[in-house]
């Protein structure tokens, strides 16, 4: 439902008692956002997708520039026309999921991985999201088919390690991620258990007390990957949680996009791994965009991806840099880039 709500420039940003409160009071309206900006009205040209709206907790708001168009941040989560445009060799289903989606709920494109859509449901829709067409109606289980789940799993017995995702996992309440844990610590060829969200990184109240407790309690491995792309998203709040979960014993890894004019640079991906590390995240990935349709505005040429990737290995110590790879359809496994190919292709070009 779009909202309704007049908000002024010098209006403050809304005080929530919890964390669903902050969830179920998310900014869908563009004139509300740039209001709380202190932006201009935004053109009367400017989008707004049905199925995939203008979406955005007031906690990752917060940490956006005001009177700056050209946030990094807001430039991740606003709707653009360009997003209209059919470009050759971008996809609905770019990583062709919908071939590896053996029962309902479940992803299992990785031998000895599965992961499974909890939820269809994000905090904040990012305009480049790979899963933006994905049919969540056709793979949202419900709970008798978690048995149904459970069982895939149990027969294969090559599968070591769950990854939940969705949607966000973490957009579950504690109470229905419980469930979900439980069952899957019954299984005893599973050894890791994984989450991958964006909500502690949107939305840092979401990690409470008792998600840290319920996620320190299980048997098995846990591992948070966080979905961080720039360092102004990390602040006192999320590094405090972060180092919460850490201590409680959870493993924090990070992956993160190279986008056009967000973070297609070294100075500010080299900021951003030393700012994950001090908030006791371990930077993991450095994801090429996967080439979905309506965000080709955020690709880069892979030779450029890969001229940053070796000033990043200039600058960084080795456990700073994360992983230049790339997803692709029908691969066993995410592609790592081979710089050494790119970078001989540049010299060669220069020298001829």
């Amino acid at each position: 439902m779009i909202s309704t709500k007049k908000i002024h420039p010098s209006d403050k940003m809304p005080v929530f008692q919890t964390w669903q409160d902050e969830l179920s009071a998310v900014v869908d309206n563009i004139d509300e956002l740039f209001a709380l900006l202190e932006l201009p009205a935004p053109p009367k040209t400017q989008p707004s997708s049905k199925k995939f709206p203008l979406r955005v907790p007031h906690a990752f708001i917060n940490k956006m520039q005001k009177g700056n168009p050209n946030d990094p941040l807001l430039l991740q989560v606003l709707p653009d026309t360009k997003e209209a445009l059919s470009v050759q060799g971008y996809s609905t289903d770019p990583l062709a999921e919908n071939h590896h989606n053996p029962t309902k709920g479940i992803l299992h494109k990785y031998d000895s991985r599965v992961l499974i859509t909890v939820t269809g449901s994000c905090a904040i829709h990012c305009r480049y999201c790979f899963r933006q067409h994905f049919d969540y109606a056709g793979n949202q289980p419900n709970t008798q088919q978690i048995d149904e789940i459970l069982a895939y799993i149990n027969k294969n017995s090559q599968i070591n390690e769950v990854i939940l995702s969705g949607g966000d996992p973490l957009n579950l309440s504690n109470k229905r991620l419980k469930l979900w844990l439980d069952k899957l610590s019954t299984i005893n060829h599973l050894h890791t258990i994984r989450l991958h969200t964006r909500l502690p990184v949107v939305l840092p109240n979401r990690i409470d007390n008792e998600l840290i407790e319920l996620l320190k309690s299980q048997s098995k491995s846990i591992v948070l990957v966080l979905h961080i792309n720039h360092p102004n998203e990390i602040d006192t709040s999320l590094s405090d949680k972060c180092h919460a979960l850490k201590a409680a014993g959870i493993t924090l890894l990070n992956q993160t996009v190279l986008l056009k004019n967000i973070n297609d640079n070294a100075d500010t991906l080299a900021q951003l791994s030393h700012a994950l590390f001090a908030a006791g995240i371990l930077p993991y990935y450095l994801h090429i965009l996967d080439k979905v349709a309506g965000a080709a505005h955020f690709d880069l040429p892979i030779e450029q991806a890969v001229a940053i990737y070796w000033q990043l290995l200039e600058r960084l110590s080795g456990y700073l840099v994360p992983k230049l790879v790339q997803e692709l359809p029908n691969r066993p496994f995410k592609t790592p880039i081979d710089i050494y190919q790119f970078d001989q292709m540049a010299k060669n070009t220069k020298s001829s």
